[in-house]
């Protein structure tokens, strides 16, 4: 029997819409070119934030998202007995000099008015949530809705849960072609009444402008409770935004559960270039001890990179390709994907089975005029 949907691209944005669609009663089949979770997914870190997006649709996109996260992974483990590690634990963004106080609380205000709870403490509030900050902070803003999962685990249980529902994951599948209905690969042909890309950095192929921008990560060893939140600088956002296509830095420090903690963030478009400068990682480091000086002490385990799915507007792309009857897209979320799979995929289920979507799809459409092909 075909299947109804082919999804093509087994990360967290395909496991998904994946399991959103299953949960409809739709036949779906994923496929990817490697094993699942192995791409963009792997190499996050795994945050669904609010505190991080200028009011407007991406984050009415991650407030959606972020209150599916919270009812989806509980529905996961009652229906696959798999933990994705999730932890509303809070995130705390701070300002390390006099000048950038002013933005961050003119940031966080904007936040507030479109409904985010964003509440501005004074530094010594955040030292009673993180201990170990830097005592010299002016400013700081804790939000109280943002949370981490494991990607990769979160991944395969949203994958578990389709399968469950009579979907078919084919991993080390490559796809040659399609046009919304019959997709050729390296094990076969596949008609379906629907495709969707959902290959993240990789989306471009399917006719869409995303880029790759590299992303840097060091895992110190285990430091069990030494960090509570999601803690960075309130430089982050303006990072993130950055059209740059040089190297971005901002210091983003967080633990995970098994101890571990974790530095970032840097941007940076280079193509598919692995490669890890000495240089950055030494800006990461010193961003990472201005905000812990603990941090000094720590030794650090590894580094990786991974590659983010950029978009010119810095908003995802959501819903139908008018040009390709059949086809659909999920890609572009950036370094946001984590956090708004739930709502994604979500929507696209919505909008493919002809629901009332429950966020407005319309400005992550295909054709806007900021994402030509």
């Amino acid at each position: 029997m075909h299947p109804d949907v082919v999804v093509v691209g087994a990360g967290i944005i395909g496991a998904a819409c994946a399991e959103a669609l299953t949960a409809r009663g739709l036949r779906v089949t994923v496929l990817d070119r490697g094993p699942v979770a192995s791409g963009t997914s792997a190499a996050g870190e795994g945050n669904v934030l609010v505190s991080d997006k200028e009011p407007g649709p991406e984050l009415d996109l991650a407030v959606a998202s972020r209150e599916r996260w919270s009812v989806l992974v509980h529905e996961l483990r009652e229906e696959t007995g798999r933990d994705v590690e999730w932890e509303e634990k809070g995130g705390l963004v701070v300002a390390t000099t006099p000048r950038a106080r002013e933005p961050l609380e003119e940031f966080a205000d904007r936040q507030r008015r479109a409904g985010v709870d964003a509440c501005e403490i004074t530094p010594e509030e955040a030292r009673e949530l993180e201990p170990h900050l830097n005592p010299e902070l002016t400013a700081a803003v804790h939000y109280l809705d943002d949370a981490q999962l494991n990607p990769v685990k979160a991944t395969l249980a949203l994958l578990e849960a389709a399968k469950r529902r009579g979907g078919t994951v084919l991993p080390h599948t490559e796809v040659s072609t399609t046009d919304g209905r019959t997709t050729v690969t390296s094990n076969g042909t596949i008609q379906s009444t629907a495709v969707i890309n959902a290959c993240g950095p990789w989306a471009d192929r399917f006719g869409v402008n995303v880029r790759p921008r590299r992303g840097v990560v060091l895992v110190t060893v285990p430091m069990p409770d030494m960090v509570r939140h999601k803690v960075y600088d309130a430089d982050y956002v303006g990072a993130a935004a950055s059209d740059d296509a040089g190297l971005q830095t901002s210091g983003v420090v967080e633990s995970t559960q098994a101890g571990t903690i974790l530095i970032g963030s840097t941007r940076q478009r280079v193509g598919f270039d692995e490669r890890i400068e000495p240089a950055t990682l030494k800006v990461l480091a010193q961003q990472a001890i201005a905000l812990f000086p603990m941090l000094s002490a720590v030794p650090v385990m590894r580094a990786y990179c991974g590659f983010r799915p950029y978009t010119p507007d810095h908003l995802p792309i959501i819903g139908p390709d008018p040009r390709t009857p059949g086809l659909w897209h999920a890609t572009g979320h950036e370094g946001a994907g984590i956090g708004l799979a739930a709502a994604t995929g979500r929507l696209i289920a919505e909008l493919i089975t002809g629901e009332n979507p429950h966020v407005d799809p319309h400005p992550f459409r295909v054709d806007r005029p900021a994402v030509p092909a």
